[in-house]
Protein backbone atom coordinates (compact mmCIF):
# COMPACT_ATOMS: atom_id res chain seq x y z
CA UNK A 1 0.00 0.00 0.00
CA UNK A 2 1.25 3.61 -0.94
CA UNK A 3 1.91 5.78 1.62
CA UNK A 4 1.84 9.81 1.67
CA UNK A 5 4.69 11.51 3.34
CA UNK A 6 4.30 14.97 4.98
CA UNK A 7 5.63 16.86 2.88
CA UNK A 8 5.58 14.82 -0.66
CA UNK A 9 7.11 15.19 -3.64
CA UNK A 10 4.02 15.68 -6.49
CA UNK A 11 5.20 13.25 -8.28
CA UNK A 12 5.59 10.52 -5.26
CA UNK A 13 3.06 8.36 -6.04
CA UNK A 14 3.17 8.70 -9.99
CA UNK A 15 6.85 7.17 -9.39
CA UNK A 16 5.71 4.52 -6.88
CA UNK A 17 3.30 3.18 -10.09
CA UNK A 18 6.05 3.37 -12.36
CA UNK A 19 8.24 1.45 -9.97
CA UNK A 20 5.70 -1.45 -9.92
CA UNK A 21 5.76 -1.49 -13.62
CA UNK A 22 3.00 0.72 -14.89
CA UNK A 23 4.22 2.86 -18.00
CA UNK A 24 1.41 5.12 -18.41
CA UNK A 25 -0.26 6.79 -14.98
CA UNK A 26 -3.04 8.70 -14.77
CA UNK A 27 -4.68 11.45 -12.45
CA UNK A 28 -8.64 11.43 -11.69
CA UNK A 29 -10.67 13.44 -10.16
CA UNK A 30 -13.67 15.94 -9.74
CA UNK A 31 -15.67 18.89 -9.67
CA UNK A 32 -19.48 19.47 -8.62
CA UNK A 33 -20.48 16.57 -5.60
CA UNK A 34 -21.75 19.19 -3.27
CA UNK A 35 -23.62 21.70 -5.85
CA UNK A 36 -27.86 21.65 -5.95
CA UNK A 37 -27.52 22.16 -9.76
CA UNK A 38 -25.95 21.35 -12.80
CA UNK A 39 -23.56 18.37 -13.52
CA UNK A 40 -20.46 17.16 -11.75
CA UNK A 41 -17.71 16.62 -14.25
CA UNK A 42 -14.37 14.46 -14.16
CA UNK A 43 -11.22 14.87 -15.74
CA UNK A 44 -8.38 12.04 -15.86
CA UNK A 45 -5.24 13.17 -16.98
CA UNK A 46 -1.61 11.35 -18.10
CA UNK A 47 1.32 13.89 -18.14
CA UNK A 48 3.22 14.00 -21.00
CA UNK A 49 5.57 16.65 -19.07
CA UNK A 50 6.23 17.50 -15.33
CA UNK A 51 7.57 20.98 -15.63
CA UNK A 52 4.70 23.46 -15.73
CA UNK A 53 5.60 27.60 -15.89
CA UNK A 54 1.94 28.27 -13.96
CA UNK A 55 0.91 26.99 -10.22
CA UNK A 56 -0.32 23.36 -10.14
CA UNK A 57 -1.99 22.51 -7.07
CA UNK A 58 -5.63 21.94 -5.71
CA UNK A 59 -7.89 23.74 -7.86
CA UNK A 60 -9.69 25.15 -5.17
CA UNK A 61 -6.03 26.65 -3.99
CA UNK A 62 -6.13 28.35 -7.28
CA UNK A 63 -7.97 31.78 -8.64
CA UNK A 64 -10.36 31.51 -11.46
CA UNK A 65 -7.27 33.64 -13.68
CA UNK A 66 -4.81 30.76 -12.58
CA UNK A 67 -7.39 27.57 -13.26
CA UNK A 68 -7.55 29.27 -16.46
CA UNK A 69 -3.55 29.26 -17.60
CA UNK A 70 -3.05 26.33 -16.09
CA UNK A 71 -5.42 24.54 -17.73
CA UNK A 72 -4.46 25.61 -21.64
CA UNK A 73 -0.67 24.64 -20.16
CA UNK A 74 -2.31 21.28 -18.95
CA UNK A 75 -3.61 20.25 -22.33
CA UNK A 76 -0.51 21.14 -23.90
CA UNK A 77 1.51 18.42 -21.62
CA UNK A 78 -0.98 15.97 -20.95
CA UNK A 79 -3.41 13.70 -22.49
CA UNK A 80 -6.99 14.72 -21.00
CA UNK A 81 -10.23 12.97 -21.10
CA UNK A 82 -13.41 14.67 -19.47
CA UNK A 83 -16.61 12.87 -18.53
CA UNK A 84 -19.88 14.80 -17.65
CA UNK A 85 -22.70 13.47 -16.10
CA UNK A 86 -25.96 15.61 -15.58
CA UNK A 87 -28.52 16.12 -12.84
CA UNK A 88 -31.14 13.40 -14.27
CA UNK A 89 -28.27 10.94 -13.80
CA UNK A 90 -27.37 12.67 -10.18
CA UNK A 91 -30.98 12.16 -9.41
CA UNK A 92 -31.52 8.49 -10.80
CA UNK A 93 -28.17 7.25 -9.17
CA UNK A 94 -27.24 9.22 -6.29
CA UNK A 95 -24.05 11.96 -6.31
CA UNK A 96 -21.46 8.96 -5.75
CA UNK A 97 -22.35 6.90 -8.24
CA UNK A 98 -23.02 9.95 -10.96
CA UNK A 99 -19.09 11.12 -9.97
CA UNK A 100 -17.96 7.25 -10.67
CA UNK A 101 -19.55 6.94 -13.75
CA UNK A 102 -17.77 10.55 -14.69
CA UNK A 103 -14.22 9.61 -13.79
CA UNK A 104 -15.38 6.40 -16.00
CA UNK A 105 -16.29 7.79 -18.95
CA UNK A 106 -13.05 10.63 -18.33
CA UNK A 107 -10.35 7.63 -18.38
CA UNK A 108 -12.09 6.48 -21.45
CA UNK A 109 -12.52 9.52 -23.39
CA UNK A 110 -8.57 9.66 -22.57
CA UNK A 111 -7.57 6.89 -23.85
CA UNK A 112 -9.07 7.90 -27.02
CA UNK A 113 -6.63 10.28 -27.27
CA UNK A 114 -3.91 8.91 -26.74
CA UNK A 115 -1.51 8.72 -30.21
CA UNK A 116 -1.61 4.89 -31.86
CA UNK A 117 2.73 4.58 -30.52
CA UNK A 118 2.03 5.07 -26.88
CA UNK A 119 -2.24 3.28 -26.72
CA UNK A 120 -2.24 0.89 -24.12
CA UNK A 121 -5.30 -1.06 -25.66
CA UNK A 122 -3.26 -3.87 -26.45
CA UNK A 123 -2.33 -5.14 -22.61
CA UNK A 124 -4.35 -2.77 -21.15
CA UNK A 125 -4.56 -4.09 -17.72
CA UNK A 126 -0.93 -4.20 -17.53
CA UNK A 127 0.00 -0.89 -18.91
CA UNK A 128 -1.85 1.81 -16.94
CA UNK A 129 -2.37 3.12 -13.31
CA UNK A 130 -5.30 4.97 -11.71
CA UNK A 131 -4.57 7.33 -9.15
CA UNK A 132 -7.72 8.92 -7.57
CA UNK A 133 -8.66 11.41 -5.39
CA UNK A 134 -10.67 10.75 -2.46
CA UNK A 135 -10.80 7.18 -0.30
CA UNK A 136 -13.81 5.32 -2.34
CA UNK A 137 -13.80 4.28 -5.96
CA UNK A 138 -16.02 2.31 -8.08
CA UNK A 139 -15.36 0.70 -11.65
CA UNK A 140 -16.04 -0.85 -14.28
CA UNK A 141 -12.81 -0.30 -15.95
CA UNK A 142 -10.01 -3.13 -15.95
CA UNK A 143 -7.31 -0.71 -14.95
CA UNK A 144 -5.82 -0.54 -10.77
CA UNK A 145 -6.27 2.04 -8.87
CA UNK A 146 -5.39 3.78 -6.10
CA UNK A 147 -7.36 6.30 -3.85
CA UNK A 148 -5.20 8.96 -2.42
CA UNK A 149 -6.94 11.03 0.51
CA UNK A 150 -6.16 14.58 -0.53
CA UNK A 151 -4.64 13.53 -3.57
CA UNK A 152 -5.28 16.48 -5.65
CA UNK A 153 -2.46 18.31 -2.90
CA UNK A 154 -0.23 15.20 -3.31
CA UNK A 155 -0.20 14.25 -6.83
CA UNK A 156 0.95 16.01 -9.64
CA UNK A 157 -1.42 14.58 -12.39
CA UNK A 158 -4.68 14.27 -9.59
CA UNK A 159 -3.62 18.28 -9.16
CA UNK A 160 -3.95 18.44 -13.04
CA UNK A 161 -6.90 16.54 -13.30
CA UNK A 162 -8.93 18.70 -10.59
CA UNK A 163 -8.34 21.72 -12.67
CA UNK A 164 -9.63 20.54 -15.57
CA UNK A 165 -12.93 19.31 -14.16
CA UNK A 166 -13.20 22.42 -12.43
CA UNK A 167 -12.95 24.66 -15.62
CA UNK A 168 -14.89 22.73 -17.31
CA UNK A 169 -17.58 22.71 -14.85
CA UNK A 170 -17.47 26.89 -14.14
CA UNK A 171 -17.67 27.10 -18.17
CA UNK A 172 -21.16 24.91 -18.44
CA UNK A 173 -22.19 26.45 -15.32
CA UNK A 174 -21.94 29.84 -16.71
CA UNK A 175 -23.63 28.89 -19.43
CA UNK A 176 -26.32 28.34 -17.58
CA UNK A 177 -26.29 31.46 -15.93
CA UNK A 178 -27.24 32.96 -19.62
CA UNK A 179 -30.21 30.48 -19.76
CA UNK A 180 -31.70 31.42 -16.00
CA UNK A 181 -29.89 34.39 -14.83
CA UNK A 182 -32.41 34.86 -11.79
CA UNK A 183 -30.02 32.15 -9.94
CA UNK A 184 -26.86 33.61 -9.86
CA UNK A 185 -25.00 30.59 -11.64
CA UNK A 186 -22.15 32.75 -12.80
CA UNK A 187 -21.39 34.04 -9.04
CA UNK A 188 -22.07 30.72 -7.00
CA UNK A 189 -21.61 27.98 -9.92
CA UNK A 190 -24.68 26.52 -7.80
CA UNK A 191 -23.42 25.38 -4.64
CA UNK A 192 -25.68 26.38 -2.25
CA UNK A 193 -25.04 30.20 -1.07
CA UNK A 194 -27.64 31.75 0.67
CA UNK A 195 -28.19 33.82 -2.23
CA UNK A 196 -28.60 30.65 -4.11
CA UNK A 197 -31.30 28.89 -1.53
CA UNK A 198 -32.86 32.63 -1.46
CA UNK A 199 -32.91 32.67 -5.53
CA UNK A 200 -35.25 28.76 -5.34
CA UNK A 201 -37.30 29.64 -2.91
CA UNK A 202 -38.44 32.72 -5.05
CA UNK A 203 -38.15 31.63 -8.17
CA UNK A 204 -38.54 27.86 -7.95
CA UNK A 205 -35.86 25.32 -8.91
CA UNK A 206 -34.85 25.26 -12.85
CA UNK A 207 -34.41 22.61 -14.93
CA UNK A 208 -31.02 21.81 -14.21
CA UNK A 209 -31.65 21.73 -10.21
CA UNK A 210 -30.67 18.35 -8.48
CA UNK A 211 -33.70 17.16 -7.31
CA UNK A 212 -32.65 14.76 -4.86
CA UNK A 213 -30.72 17.43 -3.00
CA UNK A 214 -32.31 19.54 -0.16
CA UNK A 215 -32.84 23.20 -2.08
CA UNK A 216 -34.14 24.96 1.14
CA UNK A 217 -33.39 24.44 5.13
Amino acid sequence: MLEAKKSPDLLYFENKAHDLGYRLVAGVDESGRGPLAGPVVASAVILRDTSFDHPIRDSKKLSAKQREAAFEEIFDKAYVGVGVMNERVIDAHNILNASFFAMDNAVSQMLDHLPPEISVKKDVKKELALLIDGNRFKTSLPFPCKTIVKGDSLSLSISCASIIAKVVRDRIVTIYDRIFPQYGFKKHKGYPTKGHREAIKTHGPSMIHRRSFKWLP
